[in-house]
């Protein structure tokens, strides 16, 4: 088969341009790959949306979202490359769901290809090698999911190249369907369309440094794939901390709940690579099968041991609690926090609890994994602490393992400290790229290692369904309170260590450098 790699040239129209999505992640991403030389050298962007903004407005817009930040890039290569970016791009506008913007954006493509035949040698762009189709082109859906059908169709019937003149690809965002039939039947008008090597869903955690990493971690490093099973890890876990609440959008939230915002894809995604077993080589559809193996045997999860909750709020009363959003129902069952235990019944994990938890409105924005393992045998040691890998995939990329060591003198008393590999300072020289950057380069280079394949997807709505229709069912429970602000809900201490993890004794935790809370 043909890979479809875009190499020399390539048009790129973003739908829904207008929308903050792609203003505060698409367009600054593709800067970010321009910027670095990591488009293809013959580029041409397209905005399109139904709102009608004049192209210098639309370019205003965008360039505001593109700023400089501290790299290997200097400040002024970075305002030259911004300039020559925003020449790149046009705008147009269009409905979604008629076919007339679609053949207005069909004729801007076709000039574009024209230019770059006419300025060849030797109609380059027009020959039968496999690297060098005379028409590449790439979707970028950054719309809500009742629009990418009527697209996903119109680009197919006015914008898709004839065979043998060039491919296509689209890229789709999430939400990929509300539950098991609706995204059951999202992918039934989609395959008819376009295939699976096309279809690129993106999943923008599997894009982000910390969890591309994780596989070289695993297999990359004999120390870690000879501890990481039940053997050795008595729990994990995967969580999701947001310092803020809905902020005046819970009517959009009140219909998605933080499992389906958060847990049953993102941490979900981040659980499958962390468990997988070996796949035998980098190739995307291995890495895809050991995560549809996976996800297969994972249990049905225990409706009855589950922590809800919906914050509440803030203990000053200076921040609102979740129903006095105005966009909210007052009666609202809303999950804005859960933490879900899941069992994976095979030979490598049976056993280890391991948790996603996920919350809004607490003391904390941040992501991370904890792996602890188990207790050393006692007898000369009476109560020393577990080990812990801790995995920080955001705000900042940080790898620590929290081991116990001697304290320096005379004594044998033994401290908690750790081994530490912060990423801003041990890779400061480094372009580290944000987690869309990361993905729309992979599409480029045809690499599916980092999307959600269509059998992966439905297994996980199956695994999710029944709990969120538990949930939001007329006899669903209520969700416990906590306050704005808090560390987590009342209950979660307790419900961790009924799942096997056992709190490190702060007071023997030596901190690798001087931190506020140790002066």
């Amino acid at each position: 088969m043909v890979r479809a790699v875009f190499k020399d040239h390539c048009a790129i129209v973003v739908f829904g341009a207008s929308g903050d999505l792609a203003k505060k992640k698409t367009f600054p991403a593709l800067f970010g790959l321009y910027l670095h030389d990591e488009l293809p050298k013959n580029i041409k962007i397209f905005g399109y949306a139904r709102t009608s903004i004049p192209l210098d407005d639309f370019k205003s817009r965008i360039a505001s979202f593109i700023k400089y930040k501290k790299s290997p890039i200097s400040e002024q290569v970075f305002s030259e490359k911004k300039e020559k970016f925003l020449t790149l791009i046009d705008y147009l506008s269009g409905p979604y769901d008629k076919n007339t913007g679609f053949k207005e954006l069909e004729s801007k493509l076709l000039e574009f290809d024209s230019s770059l035949l006419k300025n060849s040698p030797s109609g380059t762009y027009n020959t039968n090698d496999s690297n060098k189709f005379f028409s590449q082109r790439l979707y970028y859906l950054a719309l809500p999911p009742s629009a990418f059908v009527d697209v996903a169709r119109n680009l197919k019937e006015n914008n898709y190249p004839e065979k043998g003149t060039g491919f296509a690809k689209i890229i789709v965002e999430k939400p990929f369907g509300h539950d098991l039939p609706s995204a059951r039947e999202l992918q039934s008008k989609l395959a008819p369309l376009w295939s699976e090597d096309e279809l690129y869903r993106i999943d923008h955690y599997l894009g982000k440094e910390m969890v591309k990493n994780l596989l070289v971690l695993r297999f990359g490093n004999e120390f870690f794939g000879a501890s990481w099973s039940r053997k050795h890890i008595s729990s994990i876990q995967i969580s999701f901390k947001e310092p803020f609440g809905t902020e005046g959008r819970g009517g959009y939230f009140d219909k998605i709940g933080i499992i389906r915002d958060v847990i049953q894809n993102h941490l979900l995604q981040v659980l499958t690579l962390l468990t997988i077993d070996r796949p035998i080589s980098f190739d995307p559809e291995a890495i895809r099968d050991e995560k549809v193996k996976l996800l297969k045997s994972i249990s049905p999860i225990d409706l009855n041991d589950i922590l809800i909750a919906q914050y509440d709020k803030s203990l000053d009363g200076t921040k609102p609690s979740y129903l006095d959003d105005k966009t909210v129902d007052p009666n609202s069952k809303c999950v804005t926090y859960a933490a879900i235990p899941i069992n994976i019944e095979n030979e490598r994990w049976d056993g280890v609890p391991i948790i996603l938890r996920a919350g809004k409105a607490l003391n904390d924005g941040k992501v991370e994994i904890r792996i602890q393992f188990k207790q050393v045998a006692r007898g000369v040691f009476k109560n020393i602490d577990r080990n812990e890998l801790v995995i920080k995939i955001q705000p900042k990329e940080v790898i620590y393992l929290k081991i116990n060591a001697k304290l320096p003198g005379l004594a044998t008393s033994t401290t908690l400290t750790d081994l530490d590999l912060s990423y801003d300072s041990r890779y400061e020289s480094f372009w580290i790229p944000e987690a869309y950057e990361s993905l729309i380069r992979d599409c480029l280079h045809d690499d599916h290692s980092n999307f959600v394949r269509d059998d992966e997807l439905e297994v996980s709505w199956k695994l999710f369904t029944p709990l969120l229709n538990y949930l939001e069912g007329p006899d669903g429970p209520a969700p416990v309170k906590y306050p704005y602000g808090a560390r987590s809900p009342p209950g979660l201490d307790k419900f961790l260590n009924e799942h096997n993890y056992k709190f490190t004794n702060n007071e023997t935790y030596q901190w690798p450098v001087i931190r506020p809370e140790n002066l």
